[in-house]
């Protein structure tokens, strides 16, 4: 007999309005959709199904069901350990940038001059391509990825070449220099509406796998001390030096070289505290606009650092 459990809302109100994910898996819809996702779906011990939220393999399987039977995306994969990140939360950033650019359509109307296309800037596209993916899919809008890793942009294109209605609408860019981030990258004459970035969160490899056993120990409620990353990721997309708060300040003086190529520049911040640098730097380039927006997923809370010099 299942043992009792805490009631769970049918829907998770605290997403954006047009965020697909709002509600809860529905594991018999998906597994239709995606056959391969049916064996990793089990009852779990509150007579729920579910699946092994600690099993890479079935992770990514959800990932692919979710993106073939919300976003039409026929063939999606990536290599093993890259980074598979959670989909619902990637909408969500998605949503909040649709939101920020609507409000400020007139102005950027005569920012872009004649184009009616919303063009985006993917900073870290990584080899799941999943920004790109949904934001084409949801709002028509046209991509540039960039990456600094060749396996993430071969398996990025990989996808793009796949799917066909994503051919003509994103180009994947290798950044050759890791220190830069729009240099080598954004072209001479090139506009881009939007910019996007999930910046990597620790700086070093020993503090992302000690943040990786911390939150397995308290997800399993007992101590891990080597914890396979469900989610997985590449050292680039994990950990850089300095970590998050080093590459939030590092992005922000960089745009300033870069302020007449992009409207909205953004970016997600994982910490509260690394804000308040993130402020000063922002106040030294001299941004015109700042915004900064909550983003509440349920279990996790984080925000997005929207700026411009417009």
């Amino acid at each position: 007999m299942p043992i009792q459990k805490k009631e769970h809302p049918s829907e998770k109100t605290t997403l954006h309005p047009r965020n697909k994910h709002r509600g809860r898996y529905d594991f018999a819809a998906l597994i239709h959709t995606s056959p391969e996702l049916g064996p990793f779906v089990k009852v779990n011990e509150y007579g729920d199904e579910s699946i092994d939220f600690f099993n890479p393999e079935a992770v990514k399987a959800l990932n692919k069901a979710l993106l073939k039977h919300y976003y039409s995306i026929s063939y999606w994969d990536i290599p093993k350990n890259y980074l598979c990140p959670p989909i619902p939360g990637r909408a969500e950033y998605i949503h909040l940038m649709a939101d920020v650019l609507a409000a400020s359509k007139r102005n950027l109307n005569k920012a872009r001059g004649s184009s009616q296309i919303t063009n985006c800037l993917d900073i870290g596209v990584g080899a799941n391509c999943v920004y790109p993916i949904i934001g084409h899919q949801e709002y028509g809008w046209r991509f540039v990825g960039s990456d600094i890793d060749p396996v993430s942009i071969a398996s990025a294109q990989n996808i793009i070449e796949k799917n066909s209605s994503m051919q003509g609408a994103i180009e994947i860019r290798l950044q050759k220099n890791p220190e830069n981030i729009f240099d080598g990258i954004i072209r001479k004459e090139e506009f881009f509406d939007l910019s996007f970035c999930n910046p990597p969160f620790h700086s070093s490899q020993e503090e992302a796998q000690a943040g990786s056993a911390r939150k397995v120990s308290n997800l399993k409620h007992k101590k891990i001390t080597t914890p396979t990353l469900n989610f997985g990721g590449q050292s680039n997309e994990l950990w850089c030096m300095g970590g998050e708060s080093k590459f939030i300040s590092d992005m922000i003086l960089q745009s300033q070289s870069f302020a007449n190529s992009c409207y909205w520049f953004s970016t997600l911040v994982s910490k509260q505290s690394n804000l308040k640098s993130a402020y000063h730097f922002l106040k030294e380039v001299e941004a015109s606009q700042v915004k900064t927006i909550p983003m509440n997923l349920g279990n996790k809370t984080g925000r997005v650092l929207v700026w411009s010099f417009f």
